[in-house]
């Protein structure tokens, strides 16, 4: 019995010392040495996770930025939104590059259906999510393209930048958006797009994104969009392009002239952080008194002049 107990254990250490030997030789060969410098990268990056740079994280970032350097001696199509162009001077330093600085971006949201501007004309009782409530109603303001007011875009959000406003019923942007492009995929609606922050933070957008016909539009949110081309005609360097009953700002095109806001007939179009506008005051300025004696003057002496 102890033989054959002594025999065992023997066999199954035999077999574990030969697989152990095996699993090296194998791991040996089958050996990836990963390169240090996606570990440099790595380090200077936010850690944020976020995907907004296209990527499931950022050591996946750090991997393909690497390769990139390695490829094709750019960085060209890779970009960190949350650490900005700092970070990016800081990998491309790593890996011995030059990267362009790009514009910052900030989430948009291209909707003003406001609960003053689009009155509920009905009552949603069901889960609390716009990706949910999008697959049954319109809205209750009537606009199949507007704002659901649920949240999905603040709950999708990691870095506290949007949040919903009690009072008008639409989330609203803060200064803490780092584009990262989360909101936009959670909005069912496609209402919030990434534009340039622009010079001295101002910027100008069309707020809406329904493409029925101005009537429709407008019976449903006084603020509409109506398609009635007035911004387009105006605009001066042809940043607006018409598209099924809709105008739309290119913001690289764009010179912040503000000629088509104060075209635009339902205030559609949004302007933010100008500073107001001057107030053009009409005044009728009496002659001084020397210039109405000659005047006086002139004309007596031009009478006498036809009386004689």
């Amino acid at each position: 019995m102890n033989d054959v107990l002594l025999f065992t254990l023997l066999t199954l250490g035999l077999l574990g010392t030969v697989s152990a030997v095996i699993l090296y030789f194998v791991a040996q060969k089958f050996k990836v040495i990963e390169d240090p410098t996606i570990d440099m990268v790595d380090e200077v990056l936010p850690k944020a996770n976020c995907g907004g740079c296209g990527f499931p994280g950022c050591r996946n970032f750090a991997e393909m930025t690497v390769k990139s350097a390695k490829e094709n001696q750019s960085l060209e199509g890779l970009n960190c939104p949350v650490g900005g162009n700092a970070v990016m001077k800081e990998v491309a330093a790593i890996l011995g590059l030059e990267v362009q600085e790009q514009e910052p971006q900030i989430a948009v949201v291209r909707c003003n259906g406001s609960l003053a501007n689009a009155p509920a004309k009905s009552t949603y009782e069901g889960p609390s999510t716009c990706a949910f409530a999008h697959n049954l109603f319109a809205g209750e303001g009537g606009c199949p393209h507007g704002c659901l007011g649920l949240g999905d875009c603040v709950a999708s959000c990691d870095f506290d930048a949007i949040e919903m406003d009690p009072l008008t019923g639409l989330p609203v942007v803060n200064d803490k958006c780092v584009a990262c492009g989360a909101c936009v995929k959670a909005c069912p609606r496609g209402i919030i797009e990434l534009r340039p922050k622009g010079k001295k933070d101002r910027r100008i957008y069309v707020s809406c994104i329904n493409e029925e016909k101005g009537g429709v539009a407008k019976k449903n949110c006084s603020v509409a969009c109506i398609g009635c081309s007035k911004c387009f005609k105006v605009c001066p360097f042809d940043a607006i392009t018409m598209n099924n009953n809709l105008a739309y700002i290119d913001p690289i095109a764009c010179k912040l002239c503000r000629k088509c806001v104060v075209e635009c007939p339902t205030d559609a179009i949004i302007e933010l952080n100008f500073p107001p506008r001057k107030v053009k005051v009409e005044t009728t300025e009496s002659a001084p008194p020397a210039v109405a004696e000659k005047s006086a003057e002139k004309s007596e002496n031009s009478q006498n002049d036809i009386q004689a």
